[in-house]
């Protein structure tokens, strides 16, 4: 992998990661832009304990442009871009419109190819390792940034999840507090380790899955599966066999065979409702350790942490969506309309070939 970092019109970070050492990436960015304004700030609710980001600049976003007027394809001839090389393998960027911002954090744009008609699932191995090695590099880099705490790996895809921006590419937000989210799994873990005398929570889970119905497939050092209190209709957790806080602990055994079990995993998905329904939604998500102290873990270490993806789509059926409606919504309880069981029966029947 070669990296070249450069900088865009209006300042902001560009950096392109190569799978040929001997790319040449000094291209530009001849666009007449003026230097971003955010207004980007994070209130803490007292009620709740959790943040909220206050971005009111996003509101000017850009919108479902048409497909020659993309902002993330490379830049052709007078048709300029947020890329200003004519063509690339993977590409991040700070987001234009980011919802961190300065002291509040930061948020980058992932271009997973250059291909505009793409998607992850359509990656070569060899693509979607250096996808892995992006998001590993700026975990690494991002995290050294003082305000930051968490970095969140994800990928949206699809109009229905809300994506605005056509073109495969994901996004990293770097927060500067640990998310509700992660720290629920932290409680959880510490509660656990407590009542245990010192069980790994995420080992126990990990062991009590793969004995069970709900495993999707397994590699050597992967394995995926439909969790047991599933959210979401279609629902399936990836973890790394040994346990690791972050994409930074993952050995090469594990950065190898990763591609070949993802892309399977992906293009699986696709075929769940069947060959004639329009590509499978879904939100794909990483799951680290904070960078910040846990102090009020008690007991808990980044390294007692499991490294995970999740991935899940909000289709429930063909034609028919999940929407989080008054449970959901008004009170953080989940219902599921597929039984687990079943949605793991269905990602082993469609194994694409």
């Amino acid at each position: 992998m070669k990296k070249t970092s450069t900088k865009l019109a209006d300042g902001r970070e560009l950096i392109y990661y190569d799978l040929e050492d001997d790319a040449v990436r000094d291209a530009v960015d001849r666009r007449p832009l003026e230097r971003t304004v955010t207004t980007s700030a994070v209130r803490r609710d007292p009620l709740l304990g959790d943040s909220v980001a206050i971005a009111s600049h996003r509101q000017g976003r850009t919108y479902h442009p048409p497909a020659d007027e993309c902002p993330l394809c490379p830049s052709q001839g007078e048709r300029l871009s947020e890329i200003p090389d004519s063509s690339y393998d993977v590409v991040v960027f700070e987001n234009r419109f980011p919802s961190l911002a300065g002291d509040s954090g930061r948020c980058e744009v992932v271009c997973f190819t250059s291909d505009h008609n793409a998607s992850f699932a359509d990656l070569t191995e060899e693509q979607a390792r250096l996808v892995l090695d992006a998001w590993t590099d700026r975990t690494s880099e991002l995290s050294h940034l003082p305000s930051v705490e968490q970095v969140f790996c994800f990928e949206n895809r699809g109009a229905e999840i809300g994506v605005t921006l056509g073109h495969p590419h994901g996004q990293i937000y770097a927060y500067p507090f640990t998310t509700p989210r992660t720290a629920l799994m932290l409680r959880q873990l510490a509660a656990h380790k407590e009542a245990t005398g010192g069980e790994n929570l995420f080992d126990a889970v990990l062991e009590h899955e793969l004995a069970d119905e709900r495993v999707v497939l397994e590699g050597e050092h992967w394995v995926a599966f439909v969790p047991y209190a599933a959210h979401w209709p279609y629902e399936v957790h990836l973890y790394p066999k040994r346990r690791v806080p972050d994409l930074l602990g993952l050995d090469e055994e594990a950065r190898t065979e990763f591609p070949k079990v993802y892309l399977e995993l992906l293009r699986r998905f696709d075929r769940i409702f069947g060959e004639s329904e329009p590509p499978t939604p879904y939100i794909a998500a990483w799951h680290q350790a904070p960078f910040g102290q846990l102090e009020e873990f008690d007991g808990v270490s980044r390294d007692d942490f499991a490294l995970h993806l999740e991935l899940f789509t909000i289709r429930r059926t063909s034609g028919k969506l999940k929407f989080l409606a008054g449970s959901e919504s008004g009170m953080s309880v989940f219902i599921n309309d597929v039984p687990p069981e079943r949605a793991a029966e269905r990602l082993r029947e469609v194994a694409s070939s």
